[in-house]
């Protein structure tokens, strides 16, 4: 068994100035980003939080609360401060805009958004890059592969630093071409992303000149997740925790768990989370009947993330696409065995039989299945399936071991790419 490790010493290196650049931060869906930070800046790295929204959104969490007030919001003041920047970088820099306007043209062409959109992600550079200056930043990480990496890669052709991005998937994927995916790649300094499949995605959409910038880091978990050495559960409770949405499969979960009960289980499930989906998922809840046996909470916070993951047998993800999900991860560190899909990275975590149970996604009739192996397993085989859990992602989802990656290649991050031949 892998023996937990306690907080690590802060790492004293030469200090840089990185500067995040989320869409939204922060959110309940996005601790591993905060995480990350908090990681960076046990090495030593000095950490500037950007987002364009989210100043008002509800939180959960303290710790995404205390996170807020260390965000600086580029959308939060209005228009009057994006139009100054614009006006301060056509008399400061008029070169520089006209190569971020030609580049903003490009992208909205044939973009999922139209032209206009892309102009305010210019203004929002624009804006972006008087902070960048003022605080010597000397490179800028964006989350995801959408309107914030090409913010980010417009601040850099207005002047800002080197950039990189973190392709999470699977909406980057899934609309590739409408987002530029395959321009971002070609002029970031680097790409992460979180999972060998997601980086196979992202060999897709570039040339082949530009796959060994495309690097692999993980999310990763706090290691006090790690401590202790919580039991195993044998109570019939599953719970499933994730946005309430088509990719998760709740719905079809929803069906199988309809099915598991008319063939004499006696099972409960929790779905922990919100979402567009959550009036047709409780709508058939509710015509199923099965309000005594599945509830919905809605969003709760990390502390209770943990407590429903120790109060269920197994974690449930039947996802039809996904990233990589950072609960599974949290599910392992708590020695609790999976049930998911063989859907983009989650194999990378989870084999089946061995940390827990994966079925083809889509399959109500082989999920029922091995919700019933799930719930008729014996106490050994829960818990040599957590212990395999907890070993596999104690080894590969460390986040100080991965921010340490992440340090390393901002340091080495090269000049910006301001034009790609």
């Amino acid at each position: 068994m892998v023996a937990a490790s306690g907080p690590p010493d802060r790492v004293q290196v030469n200090a840089m100035r990185i500067a995040y650049l989320v869409n939204q931060y922060p959110t309940v869906s996005h601790t591993f980003i905060r995480r990350e930070i908090l990681a960076l800046e046990r090495r030593g790295c000095e950490v500037t939080r950007l987002a364009l929204r989210g100043w008002d959104a509800p939180l959960a969490d303290q710790a995404d609360q205390s996170e807020r007030k260390l965000t600086r919001y580029v959308l939060k003041d209005g228009a009057l401060p994006l139009l100054g920047a614009f006006l301060a970088a056509m008399v400061m820099r008029p070169a520089g805009l006209l190569r971020a306007l030609a580049l903003a043209w490009q992208m909205g062409r044939r973009a999922e958004r139209p032209f206009p959109i892309h102009f305010v992600y210019l203004a929002e550079a624009c804006r972006i890059v008087r902070w960048l200056r003022a605080e010597s930043i000397q490179h800028l990480h964006a989350h995801f592969g959408t309107n914030s990496a090409e913010v980010a890669m417009l601040a850099t052709v207005l002047g800002g630093p080197p950039w990189s991005f973190t392709a999470h998937g699977p909406e980057e994927f899934d609309k590739a071409q409408l987002i530029g995916l395959t321009e971002k790649i070609r002029r970031a300094a680097f790409v992460i992303a979180v999972s060998s499949f997601g980086r196979s995605q992202l060999f897709r959409w570039v040339e082949h000149q530009h796959w060994n910038k495309i690097l692999v880091v993980h999310c990763g978990l706090d290691p006090g997740l790690f401590s202790g050495t919580p039991a195993y559960c044998s109570a019939p409770r599953l719970v499933c925790i994730g946005r309430l949405c088509e990719q998760k499969g709740q719905l079809l979960l929803i069906e199988a768990f309809r099915r598991l009960l008319e063939r004499g289980a006696d099972a409960h499930l929790t779905l922990a989370g919100d979402g567009e989906l959550r009036p047709a998922i409780e709508s058939l809840i509710q015509q199923h009947r099965l309000g005594a046996h599945i509830d919905v909470t809605g969003w709760i916070s990390n502390a209770e993330v943990r407590e429903r993951l120790l109060a269920a047998r197994a974690l449930v993800l039947p996802s039809f696409a996904e990233g990589l999900p950072v609960v599974i991860m949290e599910a392992m560190a708590l020695r609790r065995p999976v049930v998911s899909t063989f859907v983009a990275g989650i194999p990378e975590l989870v084999s089946n039989g061995e940390q827990g149970w994966l079925v083809p996604a889509g399959d109500v009739e082989a999920l029922v299945d091995v919700l019933r192996q799930c719930l008729d397993a014996s106490p050994t085989t829960l818990k040599t399936m957590g212990d395999s859990a907890f070993a596999t992602v104690f080894q590969n989802h460390n986040v100080n071991t991965e921010a340490a990656k992440l340090a390393k290649l901002f340091r080495d991050s090269g000049p910006s790419i301001e034009s790609v031949t």
